[in-house]
């Protein structure tokens, strides 16, 4: 793959190396070794044929116009993001959830990701699903000692759930909508990312480092680096250029300033 070569050789300039980490980051709690090309092929890694292509996406909950907005947006994302087709499915009610699998907390409710992994996603991804990510409207929580989290995923069984409720800051306005944007594409592809059998990044600041708080996925950008990129590639072999440009238009039509730039930064490297 020369032109690839050439391409991963131009955009490596962008990566910007990891700070130390501090207390509570990810990689502070967490001490993983990352994982090259190399280490990505002798998985192996799960590997899309001609029939497992598209990346399903099922809302779970009721939405509002704006929510359904963000839906849409990210749709368009991961379809770039992943060259591959992105079906944003109609919504289903969270009534799926029973009584038992769900509390209130601090004057909201809130839905237990596992039942909806176990339970719901992992007999419902398609035949042609590369994965399905269902998005929440409603909080969500992983087991009864613990106040909240962003997400939860089978890996194997390339099945996730994530939830809007806390990216938006409990409510969505016209104000935090950005905001909310940046975050939800940045969960969904990074745990999708996951579902392609791509570890967490240690090499450089990357949609794919892992993060232990919501404070600490806003400081990763929504750029691969380019060893993850390389990764990406080898597995599912897409124009690379064409992708950047289209990352580029999206994260412009979207107001998505450190994003644009960052993708500006990568397009002025290229012959």
């Amino acid at each position: 793959m020369p032109a690839a070569k050439t391409y991963f050789q131009a955009i490596q300039k962008n990566d910007f190396p990891l700070k130390k980490p501090q207390p509570g980051e990810w990689l502070y709690e967490n001490q993983e070794a990352g994982q090259n090309l190399e280490a990505y092929q002798q998985l192996p890694p799960f590997r899309p044929d001609s029939l497992t292509q598209t990346i399903y996406l099922q809302p779970v909950g009721r939405f509002s116009t704006l929510q359904r907005q963000a839906l849409q947006a990210t749709q368009e994302y991961l379809h770039i993001f992943y060259q591959r087709p992105v079906l944003l499915l109609p919504a289903v009610a969270d009534t799926l959830v029973p009584r038992a699998a769900r509390r209130r907390q601090n004057g909201h409710e809130q839905l237990l990701a596992p039942y909806l992994l176990d339970n719901y996603l992992k007999t419902r991804l398609p035949s042609t699903g590369l994965a399905l990510m269902a998005i929440s409207a409603k909080d969500l929580y992983p087991k009864p000692e613990w106040n909240y989290v962003l997400g939860l995923a089978s890996y194997p069984d390339r099945v996730g759930v994530t939830s809007i409720y806390r990216l938006q800051d409990q409510t969505l306005t016209s104000e935090n909508y950005t905001r909310c944007l940046t975050r939800l594409i940045n969960i969904s592809s990074h745990e999708i990312g996951h579902m392609l059998s791509l570890h967490h990044c240690t090499y450089a600041r990357c949609v794919m480092n892992g993060t232990n708080s919501l404070s600490e996925t806003d400081t990763t950008p929504n750029r691969l680096c380019s060893e993850c990129q390389t990764k990406l590639y080898w597995n599912l072999h897409y124009d690379n250029i064409r992708r950047l440009r289209e990352l580029t238009s999206f994260f412009h039509r979207n107001r998505l300033r450190r994003d644009y730039s960052l993708a500006q930064m990568d397009l002025k490297q290229l012959p």
